[in-house]
């Protein structure tokens, strides 16, 4: 079973995690939380890797739901989505929300991983096909 959604640009590393800041925005997720791995793995053990950031994603009405159906589901928020460096391309990776209900094994999760899903791929889908 696969749990992310994946693409692969050839923009570079700046310009496509700006673009993926406006994707989201587009569908109603903001970010709380920005992860640079790259950095924090220089800083705290002296280790070089590629470029690798981790946006944390929230659609408020969205956790809102989730969270209303299920209180522990905390845990499982916010969305996250990743872009980093492979090669000569930048991936963007999305976690599948369809990962959290299969986890939980809650149905009443069911609609809001499918929006939640459906929102996530036509961002990533805007990336790929910018208009």
């Amino acid at each position: 079973m696969s749990y992310d959604r994946t693409i692969s640009l050839t923009s570079d590393f700046a310009t496509t995690v700006d673009a993926v800041r406006e994707a989201l925005a587009a569908q109603g997720f903001g970010i709380l939380t920005a992860i640079d791995v790259t950095a924090t793995l220089k800083t705290k053990l002296g280790h070089d890797m590629e470029d690798y950031l981790i946006l944390g994603a929230c659609n408020p009405p969205l956790a809102h739901r989730a969270l209303e159906a299920d209180r522990t589901i905390g845990l499982l928020l916010p969305c996250n989505v990743v872009v980093r460096r492979e090669g000569d391309h930048t991936l963007v990776q999305a976690l599948d929300p369809n990962t959290v209900v299969t986890l939980t094994g809650l149905s009443a999760l069911q609609p809001v991983a499918q929006e939640a899903a459906a929102r996530l791929d036509a961002a990533l889908a805007s990336l790929a096909c910018p208009a």
